[in-house]
């Protein structure tokens, strides 16, 4: 089966043109899951990275959709878990498609910059990827950078419109008070790029700058709060299982110095807010592109545990993460949150052909 793989900012993502993996024997989960590795948490035997982070995929397709050009769909593949969440949206693997597109020849480029127009088929949202074509052509290589990746990519801005979902608020409450341990925690449930339960750090006797391994430590005992979080906002019903993959879930605090984990010193005065976002219940070594939208969405609401830190004053907000500080525009009409603007890198690492298993095929040893 052919397939591109995309370094899209801090993510790696498989791209399927939906002609090449759809119509087969198998469902699209159990290729999905087969290629990946994904019984094994190494992903020893399959094309999977063994983490969240590089154990993704999206299918790829012209769009009919009138002032669309690309639809696809984003798969969260489990990594030592055989199944694929398909619950929310992903911006680095959208990064990844809007280069794709250019590379694969779904979109032309179109002068220094070229609008790939995408949709997103899993929450129905829009978002446009402008990619840099120099002299009105696609490239292979660029000079833009990110944190989170020591190696330049091709620039690629990345434009969610109109983010929020039907409620920016679910609960109609820029803050709501969650138990932990005896004692309330406030927390901003928020829908927009996808839904997230941002926890004000201190209440939980963090700071929101912790090095990844400490945040890390204390996830699996916070766990419950985003269960609770997922009930509240509708997400998830009590007598159901959350998805790994929504709501996304982190941790806000005050602006404090810290070391990023490339090693640079990040001082306090650098950014706005401190984030620590988890994913796929392990600590985000970034932070996720649609968790930057629910931020930057919730510093836009009075009484949010955002705005407590920051008014994003000129329209832009500064989030202090573990790969460093990156960056969001807003984009208002009025009161209302017409985009979101971040600054991104791609690039294309690998055109191959994967050889997958059938999913049924019996193992040696069981044989």
């Amino acid at each position: 089966m052919p397939a591109t793989l995309v370094r899209g900012g801090t993510s790696k993502c498989w791209l399927f043109n939906v002609a090449d993996i759809h119509g087969r024997a198998a469902s699209v989960d159990e290729v999905l899951v087969t290629a990946f590795g994904s019984q094994d948490r190494s992903q020893i035997d399959g094309i999977g990275g063994a983490t969240s982070t590089t154990s993704k995929a999206a299918i790829v397709a012209h769009s009919y959709e009138p002032g669309v050009d690309i639809d696809y769909t984003f798969a969260q593949v489990g990594v030592g878990a055989e199944r694929v969440e398909w619950g929310s949206n992903c911006g680095n693997c959208a990064t990844a498609v809007g280069l794709y597109a250019l590379q694969s020849g779904l979109v032309r480029p179109r002068g220094e910059r070229t609008r790939v127009r995408m949709r997103n088929t899993n929450t129905g949202s829009r978002v446009d990827a402008v990619v840099s074509t120099p002299g009105g052509r696609f490239t292979a290589t660029g000079d833009a950078l990110v944190p989170g990746v020591a190696s330049p990519g091709v620039a690629v801005g990345l434009e969610f419109l109109d983010p929020a979902g039907a409620e920016l608020l679910p609960t109609g409450s820029p803050v709501d008070e969650l138990w932990f341990d005896g004692r309330a925690v406030p927390a901003t449930l928020i829908d927009a790029g996808a839904p997230a339960a941002l926890f004000d750090a201190t209440a939980l006797g963090l700071t929101g700058s912790e090095e990844l391994p400490e945040f890390g430590a204390r996830l699996p005992e916070l766990l419950g709060l985003r269960r609770d979080a997922a009930i509240r906002m509708g997400v998830s019903a009590p007598d159901e299982p959350v998805s790994h993959a929504v709501p996304k879930f982190g941790v806000v605090g005050a602006p404090r110095d810290y070391t990023a984990s490339c090693g640079t010193r990040v001082r306090a005065g650098d950014y706005d807010v401190a984030v620590r976002m988890a994913s796929m219940h392990a600590p985000h070594p970034a932070i996720g592109l649609t968790s930057m939208v629910a931020v930057a969405a919730a510093a836009t609401v009075l009484g949010s545990t955002v705005r407590a830190h920051t008014e994003a004053a000129d329209g832009t907000i500064r989030l202090g993460t573990p790969a460093g500080v990156v960056s969001a525009r807003l984009v208002p009409d009025g009161d209302r949150l017409a985009g979101v603007r971040l600054h991104r890198s791609a690039r294309v690492i690998a055109s191959a052909s994967i050889f997958v298993p059938r999913p049924d095929r019996e193992p040696v040893a069981a044989r």
